[in-house]
């Protein structure tokens, strides 16, 4: 395993390895699992170990509540999987979202307490918030783990991530999740975070998925 080197500020938070093999690999995973505020991201070698900033963990609690709220007013199905470890040996990658969800695929899982991914389907839907810049190329992680759905926010604005039939990943005008709702309308929700609080604007969130369609 090569020697670490520690990207500069502004992301003081992160530390990129080079070298490192899946057994070890493995072995961090184990070791940081008491310690939620660790995040580890594995491409064919490569780990960066990160410590999310309170911007980005409030943003991601907020994406999540609003899934939430969306699951409970279309009455589907969901299983949220918060930041449980996404990874694939074959595929020499593995990743922790910020926020993921099983929704279309959620009776699939129903049962599970442990989640294979050899075996189960991936999250449909996983939220990505991208306020230190991970020096890893995390949506094609997503990509080789199948991830339909992907919710990028890079201040100031959300997107919306669909994964092809190619496996690569193109910009959707509406989510694939819920048809119902446009990148825009959760890009005013967030932007208004800064004069309201979150209970407030989700109930925004309830108050126009109730209202019937526009003929």
């Amino acid at each position: 395993m090569s020697t670490a080197s520690v990207r500069p500020r502004p992301r003081p938070q992160c530390l990129l390895m080079h070298d490192v093999d899946w057994r070890t690999y493995g072995r961090l995973l184990r070791a940081f699992a008491e310690r939620p505020g660790v995040r580890l991201t594995y491409d064919r070698g490569a780990l960066e170990i990160r410590s999310p900033l309170y911007e980005h963990d409030s943003d991601a609690d907020f994406l999540g509540r609003l899934v939430a709220a969306l699951t409970e007013e279309l009455r589907l199905t969901v299983r949220g999987g918060g930041s449980t470890t996404l990874r694939r040996r074959k595929k020499r990658r593995g990743l922790e979202p910020d926020r993921c969800y099983w929704i279309a695929n959620e009776p699939k899982i129903r049962a599970k307490r442990r989640i294979d991914l050899r075996l189960d389907p991936p999250p449909d839907l996983a939220i990505e918030v991208d306020v230190t810049r991970s020096s890893l190329d995390r949506m094609s992680l997503y990509a080789a783990l199948g991830v339909p759905e992907v919710w990028r926010l890079v201040e100031p604005a959300l997107t919306f991530h669909v994964l092809g039939p190619e496996g690569k990943y193109a910009e959707a005008g509406q989510s694939l999740s819920f048809p119902q709702v446009t990148p825009a309308d959760l890009t005013r929700l967030l932007a208004q975070r800064a004069s309201s609080d979150d209970n407030t604007l989700i109930a925004q969130l309830r108050t126009r998925v109730r209202q019937p369609p526009t003929p």
